[in-house]
């Protein structure tokens, strides 16, 4: 169609469009529950309980090495969504859904004015917007997104496209805006948000003097030229993220060359799971929640995806020399250069393959194909592209339905990579929430099975062998697990218990103790340390444990209930009438709440609240005689 029959009216049905679309394909996202990392940078994160003060929430301790640690602005919006909906997934999901189509409607912005610019208008211009944003809705709807978006911790990696495609709209805007400089300042503070978001974005400003070079400029010294002082401050954005790399310390050691994994043979594997990833580009099945963390250690494993990868980028960046307008060189070169700092040299070793990797690249790829197909069928092209997004909502539609319940995402991982022991493993988990304990010694085995030496699942083996009695057998898996993994938190608490059941304290102690060391705000070793010298009489030894797990886990009536219980038999009444408040505030039915409270106001000669709160216990339980006698008392007071 004429590039004028596209009116503002046409714009805003397609984005209607678009939008219903994608609320079709993920709405029952909405309900859907956290899973795997969501557990530390949500549910465990302390961090987003308040959004106030901010440093604590852009800047949050004890978070190294999870989704979110040197990732502020990620953090924040977390905390966002917390302060709207607590721990309701319902709020998460919907702003994940937000960033995915605010992505796409930028995604169509920056391909129509490509489309639009000099070296392209000739052949574009009339079907320009409808092809940009037929290739924005197949880009928005592919399942392959389908972890970015509902797998509700990735919103890391869309978060941080949505500022990558921010940073290259606002630019390409400002070539022809009005006031350029707004839109360049836009530019540069979408870049700075995004290297606070991801460090895949420590790309962006590479991509950008790429496109200045391809579409705009004659040459790279023109490109600088015509904008030191723009490209200046693109550059100095990069020293963000070094600082928050710095601070992360590797996340963890979790990525980076500091790392036990070998660069060669993590780029052997990034070279079959580039093959792989394209070919989810075109085939969308079968995806797979977690890859888990294999390698590959000799080409001979994978010579023939290796070698393709490697001649591809060869042939796409040999191309852009010589031919540097050439439209598919620069989407080629975008696609490598986007995956370049997780799929190449730099091991994250938690994570060997992963498909929110391609959320960016896949735009890419996609408009690639939509160039191609504009070539070959003219204006069908955008139909075409049409049609294939409403096949792909349907797919996103019935992959959306595995992430239902964590039960059903784990176990269709293990049936699509049953060499997993990381898949394993954390199905067990949920078959032991779920009750079926059998089933889970099953997938605990197999997991140990694939990988003798894997910490996690013998530590879940060993609590399952805590929970059916056989607390020798736990003790000596427990043992194992700290043998090998001696700073392994979990397993020391386990452990703690395990001879608490058999009544050696003293080694209890000494367990939960090394915990603390090893982790000042493990709440499990402060609770049973605190229960342990409440039971040998020394309550005021029990009082920093209590409060400490109180303060950990604020939303935990029992902490709360505890700190009470022990304040008062330091005959700290009024302490401990607060505490119970905070009980009650959590679990205002409790009966025995209230009477305890009414207990400890009483000894402040608070007697009016007293009985109101005495009263209420009553009225919860009205057989509570403990209760009755003391409304009685306080009758005559």
């Amino acid at each position: 169609m004429p590039a004028d029959d596209w009116s503002r009216r046409s714009t805003w049905l397609a984005i209607a469009l678009v939008t219903t679309a994608c609320l079709l394909a993920y709405h029952r996202t909405f309900s859907a529950p956290f899973v795997y990392d969501d557990d530390e940078a949500i549910i465990g994160n302390l961090s987003i309980r308040h959004l106030w003060p901010l440093s604590n929430v852009l800047l949050p301790g004890g978070l190294t090495g999870t989704t979110v640690s040197g990732r502020p602005v990620v953090n924040l919006t977390l905390a966002l969504n917390y302060a709207l909906s607590g721990l309701n997934p319902w709020s998460y999901h919907a702003f994940n859904l937000l960033i995915h189509l605010g992505s796409g409607l930028l995604l169509a912005g920056i391909t129509r004015q490509t489309l639009r610019c000099p070296p392209l208008a000739a052949h574009f211009d009339r079907t320009a917007s409808a092809l940009a944003f037929a290739a924005a809705a197949l880009w928005l709807l592919h399942p392959l997104q389908t972890e970015s978006v509902t797998y509700v911790a990735q919103r890391a990696e869309s978060l941080m496209g949505f500022f990558y495609l921010l940073t290259l709209f606002a630019f390409i805007t400002s070539i022809n805006a009005r006031h350029p400089t707004r839109w360049l300042v836009t530019s540069v503070a979408a870049c700075v948000l995004g290297m606070a978001t991801k460090e895949v974005m420590v790309t962006a400003p590479l991509l950008v003097v790429l496109y200045d070079r391809t579409f705009i400029s004659h040459s790279w010294t023109q490109a600088v030229c015509r904008r030191p002082r723009y490209y200046g401050a693109l550059a100095a954005t990069w020293l963000v993220l070094a600082a928050l790399v710095l601070g992360t310390g590797g996340r963890g050691d979790s990525a980076g060359f500091a790392t036990q994994v070998s660069p060669w043979h993590y780029l052997l594997t990034q070279g079959d799971a580039i093959c792989h990833y394209l070919r989810l580009t075109l085939w969308p099945h079968p995806l797979v929640f977690d890859y888990g963390d294999e390698l590959a250690h000799h080409l001979s494993e994978v010579g023939p995806q290796f070698l393709s990868t490697a001649a591809l980028f060869a042939g796409i960046f040999w191309i852009l020399w010589r031919r540097p307008a050439w439209t598919p060189a620069f989407l080629g070169a975008a696609f490598f250069i986007i995956l370049a700092p997780s799929s190449s040299i730099v091991p994250i070793s938690t994570q060997t393959m992963a498909e929110h990797r391609m959320y960016l690249p896949l735009a890419a790829v996609v408009v690639g194909v939509a160039v191609v197909l504009h070539r070959l069928m003219g204006r069908k092209a955008a139909w075409m592209l049409a049609g294939a997004a409403a096949i792909a909502g349907g797919m996103t539609f019935m992959r959306n339905e595995d992430y239902q319940t964590r039960l059903r995402l784990w176990a269709d991982t293990v049936t699509k990579q049953p060499d997993n022991p990381r898949a394993h493993n954390n199905l067990a988990i949920e078959l032991i929430a779920a009750g079926q304990h059998n089933q889970a010694r099953a997938e605990l085995q197999e997991a140990l099975r694939l990988r003798p030496g894997y910490t996690d699942a013998r530590n879940n083996l060993a609590n399952e062998l805590l929970r059916r009695g056989a607390v020798a057998e736990a003790i000596a898996q427990y043992e194992i697990v700290l043998r090998a993994q001696p700073d392994f938190v979990l397993a020391l608490d386990n452990l703690g218990f395990a001879y608490l059941t058999t009544g050696r304290t003293d080694d209890a102690v000494r367990c939960y103790m090394r915990a603390i060391q090893l982790d000042a705000d493990d709440a499990t070793a402060h609770s049973n340390l605190g229960y342990i010298f409440l039971q040998q009489g020394a309550p005021a030894r029990a009082l920093p444990h209590y409060a400490a797990a109180a303060h950990v886990r604020p939303s935990e009536p029992e902490a709360q209930r505890n700190l009470g219980d022990t304040l008062m038999a330091l005959h700290q009444a009024a302490e401990a009438a607060a505490a119970y408040a905070d009980a009650i505030a959590l679990q205002p039915a409790d009966a025995a709440l209230r009477f305890n409270r009414a207990l400890a106001l009483a000894q402040c000669s608070q007697f009016s609240e007293a009985r109101k709160e005495v009263s209420i216990a009553l009225r919860l339980q009205p057989g509570f005689s403990e209760a009755r006698r003391l409304a009685e008392d306080l009758q005559r007071r």
